[in-house]
């Protein structure tokens, strides 16, 4: 079943007298299943990160439109917005975005305080979400007390906890030294498959990307190509190198 739809979706910047304008999307088609989790990648300026921000509400479409299981959030009134993109979209940043004056525990039950849920609740999904992600003997500690590879975890944990309906993930391994971004990874990649988590992660590494079970293309705005993994990793590692060759710029080829 789709949870997300794109269809038709452009994005111009400019123009209007505001001087040259710049086509960042055009007429971008995307569906994202239920349970999949999927990579998005292209060159620099390809359009993908305009992608993510009109995905997660941050900036809107020039026109086209988004379903988010059915529903255009776009179409919504301001608090009405803001209630949809809590209630449905988890979101993991390159730098993390933690409030260092709250514990590891504090921030990652923050959604669920801010919704007022009910403290019993509370307990039992950070729990299972910590226990998954392997952080619950940091609960205590301040977040400037603890590892790049474990504030992104706490991050995954945090866009976790409201069981939203897609997870958008903005570079996540970033920040991370290769060992970080590897323990990240199959953190992910274990929510995908024990959670059913959906996933759309965009990114420029390759072996990030690796994780996947599928990778949209993006060059000049438009869809390029995609590759579905039909192996194992390593196998599709080397496919999406294969096809990053074809499309220019840089990219981490460690793996």
């Amino acid at each position: 079943m789709a949870v997300l739809e794109t269809k038709g979706l452009s994005k111009i910047y400019g123009g209007k007298g505001k001087g040259i304008s710049v086509k960042a999307l055009e007429d971008f088609n995307m569906t994202i299943n239920e349970g999949e989790f999927v990579g998005v990648m292209g060159p620099s300026g390809s359009g993908k990160t305009t992608l993510l921000n009109i995905l997660a509400t941050i900036d809107s479409p020039s026109s086209g439109e988004i379903l988010v299981n059915g529903k255009n959030p776009y179409s919504l009134e301001e608090d009405q917005l803001s209630i949809f993109r809590r209630n449905n979209l988890g979101f993991i940043f390159q730098d993390f975005n933690l409030l260092d004056t709250l514990s590891v525990k504090e921030n990652i039950i923050l959604p669920l305080v801010l919704e007022e849920v009910e403290r019993k609740e509370i307990e039992k999904r950070v729990d299972d979400i910590a226990t998954t992600l392997n952080i619950k003997d940091i609960f205590k500690k301040r977040t400037y007390e603890i590892s790049g590879g474990q504030q992104q975890r706490t991050a995954c944990a945090r866009a976790l906890i409201n069981n939203p309906t897609i997870i958008l993930a903005d570079e996540p391994t970033g920040n991370l030294d290769s060992k970080a971004s590897y323990d990240l990874m199959l953190s992910l990649e274990r929510i995908n498959q024990e959670k059913k988590a959906t996933i759309v992660m965009v990114t420029h590494d390759a072996f990030a990307a690796s994780f996947c079970n599928r990778i949209i293309m993006i060059k000049d705005g438009k869809f390029f190509s995609e590759l579905v993994k039909k192996s194992n990793r390593q196998v599709f590692f080397k496919e999406i190198l294969d096809s990053l060759s074809l499309l220019g710029g840089g990219y981490n080829e460690n793996i």
